[in-house]
């Protein structure tokens, strides 16, 4: 396998020489063509851009979902169609809705804590960093923090909530600033960013300037192998640029000096992985037996071979059949359906199979930057999750499914009137 040298341009805003802006089909990573699609799941809006009412009879631009993968480097990818600034400034998501989520956090801050050893003399520093979920977990504790996160609407929340935060496009420009300030990080985070980071190349390059020579670097992603073995498709979608394996994001960090010493499986978003970083030159710690483990399973399971990739796409086409088999007798047969959130995948999920009013009347979500608007594309009008007591349909879909044990505890209520949860990945399972 020939990885190519990693290109050297840098911006400190998300974008790149070969960060496949319409229209271009090269590597963001590589610079290599792109001639093998994994799946093609059609045109579809962005997924997080929610509608007033004014705006549903206007024109709502939809782009190609259509999914490749390097043959070079394997990093599995999407083109970028716009700016970054288009989708993060000003944005709808705030992590803190999720308890789960929350306890994760948590969870994660403390065994940091721990096993790195910070102190009131360390810096954590979060890209990506939301509305202060993960980093108060760290003040709390009294280590010194920082987020970086683009969205002004949720930085604002952060610096309410007592984080400090800067509302900046990371990259190797704003990592240089942050540096000439004398800020040095003994822990970087990223939780769910590294797929949405256009530019790879300049955002690890920045990585690695603020990191001090002995910090540690820790990023979660979805793992790819799960997402491809659970059918997760619905986890695809414009502002998620790019889909890693251990294989693929190993090449991408040694390219920039960058080891990774450990990996962790999680639960989260259906399986992802949690890795370890550390400047190439530093000596400690070795890699671990996790890393080799997990690069024999990929191995095996056929993720280093570029036609593994090409059955996804079938297999998905079913998943949307047998979905669309459920709701259609569902609705014919008198029943009512509802969705629980307004997750991205769920736009993704929503769009690639047509399902609009006729199949789903309604969705509810928790977030109240969401409620009484609609969903890009579909227009299922959202509401408040008191909306399923006063309408007590006979089905939930949750969209969500990654988080389906907390909606479901937490909506328990609608057994009360016979109706049932309705979980659509890997395949449709009604839950009695």
């Amino acid at each position: 396998m020939v990885v190519r040298g990693a290109p050297t341009h840098s911006s400190a805003t998300g974008a790149d020489a070969t960060s496949n802006p319409a229209g271009r089909t090269s590597c963001r990573f590589c610079g290599a063509a792109l001639r093998r699609t994994v799946v093609d799941l059609g045109m579809s809006p962005l997924c997080e851009t929610f509608l007033d009412a004014a705006q549903l009879d206007r024109m709502e631009p939809f782009y190609p979902l259509r999914v490749r993968v390097c043959d070079e480097c394997l990093l599995v990818q999407l083109p970028q169609f716009v700016p970054p600034e288009q989708i993060f400034t000003d944005y709808p998501y705030f992590s803190s809705y999720s308890t789960s989520w929350l306890a994760h956090a948590e969870a994660y801050a403390a065994t940091m804590v721990d096993r790195l050893g910070l102190r009131g003399h360390s810096l954590v520093v979060e890209l990506g960093s939301n509305d202060g979920y993960l980093l108060q977990y760290f003040a709390a504790r009294g280590i010194p923090v920082l987020g970086i996160e683009p969205a002004r609407n949720v930085a604002d929340v952060a610096i309410a909530r007592g984080v400090p935060t800067r509302a900046l496009f990371f990259g190797e420009d704003v990592a240089r600033d942050l540096v000439a300030e004398g800020l040095s990080a003994d822990l970087v985070v990223g939780n769910n960013v590294l797929a949405q980071v256009p530019d790879l190349n300049g955002f690890l390059r920045g990585t690695g300037i603020l990191l001090s020579p002995r910090g540690t670097v820790t990023m979660e992603f979805p793992h790819l192998l799960r997402l491809i073995e659970g059918n997760q498709f619905d986890t695809i979608y414009h502002e998620h640029f790019s889909y890693f394996s251990l294989f693929a994001v190993e090449r991408i960090f040694t390219a920039h000096a960058l080891t990774i010493f450990d990996v962790e499986e999680l639960a989260t978003h259906g399986g992802s992985l949690r890795i370890f970083a550390r400047h190439a030159a530093a000596q400690h710690p070795r890699i671990g037996e996790r890393i080799r483990a997990l690069r024999s399973r990929e191995e095996a399971a056929g993720v280093t071979d570029p036609r593994y990739y090409e059955s996804f796409g079938s297999r998905v086409a079913e998943t949307k059949r047998k979905l669309l088999e459920f709701l259609i007798e569902a609705r014919r047969t008198g029943k009512s359906i509802a969705g629980y959130g307004a997750p991205g995948k769920g736009n993704t999920l929503l769009n690639y199979c047509g399902i609009r009013e006729d199949f789903v009347e309604f969705t509810v979500d928790r977030n109240p930057r969401k409620q009484g608007r609609f969903l890009p594309g579909t227009h299922i009008p959202i509401f408040h999750p008191d909306r399923i007591s006063e309408v007590k349909p006979d089905y939930v879909l949750l969209l969500p499914w990654n988080l389906a044990d907390e909606i479901m505890s937490q909506m328990s209520h609608i057994r009360s009137w016979g109706g049932r949860f309705v979980v659509p990945i890997p395949e449709v399972r009604v839950v009695p």
